[in-house]
């Protein structure tokens, strides 16, 4: 960075002008895509959503070559800030500066933490996704860099909301990253210029995998009163069971296979047709399908098969394919990390007919997606990933919905469909209820294919 000429001439510049600059960017509106304090490259993180994805994130914010620290942390649940300040706090003492007053409890505490960040700076935004575009919009009104996890929407509204703001940032020049980190994964994009220059021929036919037992918090059992007095902060801390939250296990868990797939397609599909299911679940309350078998079809008439399943003692699989006319290729067979991509002549997994093998040591995509974002803001470059990040969310939607409705369901429905999850979500407060409350019974709402309609579920 020393020797960056754009980094000295901006030190230079704001040595004379800073509090001028400052000034002006308040009362019009200009965003300065990094600025800092003067003689100060520094580049400062708030996070906003302490569970485990946000606290990784937040991690490997704090491990890049570049200057950062992280200054300021948010989140609903009190005991999950506090895990994760000491976690981080141990982990990374060096670049660890969230003093007892830059710790937010509350809905709004994602203000107080994006208050804190000055042009040019991070925020992570890391809670369940239903807040996406809440939190998203507010940083985009403060001109602060953003980093967000995936899904970024999870129904038709939401997502076209996303987009519109994917375009207000890229207007004010602001970097947005969005953790879909398989995009970053360097095997993986080798394997991408491969496929792309006609290695395994042209693409027919994608598989996917995402068979496992019960993760997260896709299972839930009826709430405690006794122990969990708010429903609201209750469904928030088992999101992933709750379509208003998450999108529900489909959508958090299978997006990444998904969107390698459409990567490697270079495209995404059209629509899709699916089949699921729920088995006896004896109390457990959650929206969830056990078991989701979806049909995507991309524009050229070429299929993509994903399978997933959460179920206890059956077959475990967590792997992305794509078969061409001349050949096929693995994306992924170890999870997201290490890919073992490699490619082969016809169309099994001959070892005898390996074309190429991805190296044995690889970069951690969870690294090199904030090495791809830190370096484009410190050197000014156009960066969004808003776009592809709201299409790979709403094409998760789009094969959810087709299984959770029994119906055929095209992109172009998902998009302009008009079944909101949560319409008040950025009005929520702590003491308030939920968007999905339990019957008499203590049991939601769940999916009835062939029920409803083009609607997931009903409420009211």
């Amino acid at each position: 960075m020393e020797n960056n000429p754009s980094v000295s001439s901006r030190r230079d510049f704001l040595k004379a002008t800073t509090k001028t600059v400052a000034g002006l960017s308040t009362l019009s509106g200009i965003t300065l895509p990094h600025v800092h304090a003067a003689g100060d490259d520094t580049i400062n993180i708030a996070l906003v959503g302490c569970g485990g994805r946000g606290t990784g994130a937040a991690s490997n914010s704090m491990g890049v070559k570049q200057s950062t620290r992280l200054i300021a942390m948010a989140d609903v649940q009190e005991n999950r800030l506090e895990a994760s300040f000491n976690g981080l706090s141990n982990k990374h003492p060096d670049r660890f500066s969230v003093s007892a007053d830059a710790k937010f409890i509350g809905f709004d505490a994602y203000k107080n933490a994006i208050d804190m960040l000055k042009p040019g700076d991070v925020v992570v935004l890391a809670t369940p996704p239903a807040f996406r575009w809440v939190q998203f919009k507010y940083a985009i009104e403060k001109g602060v860099n953003v980093f967000m996890e995936k899904p970024i929407c999870v129904d038709g509204p939401s997502g076209r909301r996303m987009l519109e703001l994917g375009k207000e940032a890229d207007a004010k020049g602001l970097k947005v990253g969005v953790g879909l980190m398989c995009r970053h994964c360097r095997v993986r994009g080798e394997l991408y210029d491969r496929i792309q220059q006609g290695e395994i021929g042209d693409i027919i036919l994608g598989r996917a995998y995402r068979l496992q037992g019960p993760v997260g918090t896709c299972f839930t059992l009826p709430r405690d009163k006794a122990t969990d007095e708010s429903e609201l902060v209750w469904q928030i801390k088992n999101f992933h069971s709750f379509l208003w939250a998450s999108g529900g296990a489909f959508s958090d868990f299978n997006i990444h296979n998904i969107d390698e797939i459409c990567w490697m397609k270079n495209d995404f599909p059209i629509e899709a047709k699916a089949t699921g299911g729920r088995s006896d679940r004896g109390d457990y309350i959650d929206q969830n399908f056990d078991h989701y078998s979806v049909e995507y079809t991309f524009a050229d008439g070429s299929k993509f098969w994903l399978e997933g399943r959460n179920a206890m003692k059956t077959h475990n699989e967590f792997a992305s394919y794509v078969h061409g006319s001349k050949g096929m290729a693995v994306i992924s067979t170890a999870g997201h990390f290490p890919s073992r991509a490699m490619t082969f002549k016809g169309q099994n997994k001959n070892p005898q007919e390996i074309i190429w093998r991805g190296p044995k040591q690889e970069p951690n995509p969870y690294d090199m997606e904030w090495q791809d974002l830190i370096e484009a803001i410190v050197n000014n470059k156009p960066y969004s990933e808003v776009e592809r990040g709201a299409k790979a969310s709403l094409v998760t939607v789009m094969g959810r919905m087709a299984a959770h409705t029994g119906q055929l369901v095209t992109y172009d429905q998902v998009v302009n469909h008009d079944h909101e999850f949560a319409p008040n979500v950025d009005k929520l407060t702590l003491d308030g209820p939920a968007p999905l409350l339990a019957d008499a019974n203590g049991k939601y709402p769940i999916p009835y294919a062939g029920r409803n309609g083009m609607y997931e579920y009903v409420v009211g």
